[in-house]
This record gives C-alpha cells, structure tokens and sequence, in this order.
C-alpha cells in the first residue's frame, strides 16, 4: 500500500450519545436495560425453537436465524457505547473501527435479507399453502440463510476494504456512538467519490432489493387475506401483517433516512436518533412482535420454563 494510503490517526474518538454527565448516567441505565432486553428475549425465542419440536418448520427457522442475528448486531455496537461512557473513554482503534464497520455492515444486511426471506415465507403460506411443504423444503430454507449470509459479508468486505485505504490525516472525532461508514467519508482527506458510489449502488440493492421483495409479498398477501370469507379471520391475519409491517417501516425508513438522503440533509443529531431507532430499538422489539404474540410460541415458552422450574 502507498504512503498516500496510509492513515496517519491510530484511533477515533467516538462522541457517544451525549456529552452531558447527567444524560450519560440516564443513556448508560437506558441502554443497558434495553440491550439486556434484546439477548434476553431475542435468546429465549432461539432456546424455544430449538427445544419444542412443534416449532421445527421454515417460519420459525428464519425466526431463530433473526434472533441470532439481532443479538449480535446488537452487540457490534452497544456494548463499545456502554464501556465507553462507563469508563469515561471515547477511544477505538484504527483496525478496531474497521471490525466494527465490517460487523455492523454483516448483521444489518443479514436483518434485511431475513426479513424478505420471512415475508416470502409468509407469502407461500398464505397463497399457496397446498404446495407449503414441496416449496418451503430444508434444502431451499438452508440455501436462502446461507445465501444472505454470503452476500452479506461480501458486501461488508467491499466497503471494509474500500475505507481501510482512506487516509485520515487530521480530524479523528466521529459524531456518533460507532464507527459507521458515513461519518468515516465526511473525515476522511482523501478521495471519497467511490465510496460513495459504492454505498448508493451496491449498498442500496442490499437494502432496497429485500425491501422491494417484502412489499410486493404482502400485495399478494393483502389480496389473497381480502379473499377470505371470514371477517375475524381477515382481522386475525391484518393484525398479524400489521404489525410485521410496523416493524419493517420503522427498519427500512431510518436506514432510508440515514444513508440514502442528500449529505446535505445529514445532522449528526439526526442520524444518531435514526440509527439508534434500528440497531437498538427494532432488535429489542422483534421478540415482542413476531414472537410473544404468538399462541405456538407463547406455549413453547410456557414448556421450557416449566421444564426448568420442574428441574
């Protein structure tokens, strides 16, 4: 690599949430309350699924693989925050932002493609559900995670590797709680354009493609749910696509926010606020939303724990 590549920073400073000590005491209880939260609920869904025999299909496969996958993009970030303002340090390394770059980038993308993969699963379900099981075999669910899985980490590698040769030469503070690709570009000396290009093009088709996947699944669902004769079973099946749906929008729409807006509408204020809402909050609410209210796993739940009290 040539000089002219070479970061001449060893470290950022990561500015966190707040540089308030009254609010960072508050942020530190939130935070951590809400990251227990997600390996708590996100955890007991994976350990249901696994246990009960009942919940060996497709849907609850993809389910635990969200889980999982919730957990550790969780992971990537809160718990630097939280050492960070526990220790009053606001400092990570050069090769450690890039790992967590490179992580954050993995999971997000991963959150994407399981949530299309579901939203197809659901859509088999509701529209053809004679051929269920000749469609939605092992083979097809193994292949879709693993399919996400590769994808993921080739686009995590790209733009890992596309911001290990900026060069850094002065201004080393980043507005934000982690190291994110955008706030990487803004403080970098050096020629940002491809990056950029590449965050528009190769990153948008990894948002915007399972996106487009799980709109045009729930079309059909909406049309093939209006079909059914039964108003509380239309209901039963809205109330169950809306709240999906909720968590979706709320997903898609800070990322949308984040990363495909002019830089000029970009505030660190913002952006933070957005980020937090599906690194942080969409995880820690997946387990209440597509878990919880749901009568199968409320019942494998209710098995484990009285498998353990009895135990």
């Amino acid at each position: 690599m040539s000089s002219a590549n070479q970061s001449s920073v060893s470290e950022f400073l990561l500015l966190g949430l707040s540089m308030q000590p009254q609010q960072q005491q508050l942020l530190i209880v939130l935070f951590l309350s809400m990251y227990l939260a997600t390996v708590l609920g996100n955890l007991l869904i994976i350990l249901a699924i696994s246990t009960d025999s009942c919940l060996h299909t497709p849907m609850y496969f993809f389910l635990s693989n969200l889980s999982f996958v919730d957990v550790c993009f969780s992971s990537t970030t809160v718990p630097k925050m939280l050492t960070n303002h526990i220790l009053g340090s606001q400092s990570i390394s050069f090769p450690g932002c890039l790992t967590q770059l490179y992580f954050y980038i993995v999971f997000g993308d991963m959150d994407n493609f399981l949530l299309a993969v579901m939203s197809y699963d659901r859509f088999v379900a509701v529209c053809h559900p004679l051929h269920y099981t000749t469609k939605m075999t092992h083979q097809l669910c193994a292949l879709l995670v693993a399919g996400s899985w590769v994808t993921s980490n080739m686009n995590a590698l790209l733009h890992t590797l596309l911001a290990a040769q900026l060069s850094f030469c002065a201004d080393n503070i980043i507005p934000h709680f982690f190291c994110d690709i955008i706030p990487l570009l803004k403080l970098s000396c050096s020629d940002t354009h491809l990056n950029g290009v590449m965050v528009l093009t190769v990153g948008g088709l990894t948002v915007l493609t399972p996106m487009v996947c799980i709109l045009v699944s729930y079309i059909y669902i909406s049309c093939a749910v209006l079909r059914i004769p039964s108003t509380k079973g239309k209901w039963k099946a809205f109330s169950t696509c809306g709240s999906h749906l909720a968590v979706v929008s709320l997903f898609y729409g800070t990322i949308i926010a984040v990363y495909f807006n002019p830089s000029s509408s970009h505030s660190a204020g913002k952006d933070t606020a957005a980020t937090v809402m599906y690194t942080v909050v969409t995880p820690m609410l997946n387990p209440f939303i597509y878990s919880l209210r749901n009568k199968d796993m409320k019942g494998a739940l209710r098995k484990m724990i009285g498998r353990k009290t009895a135990i």
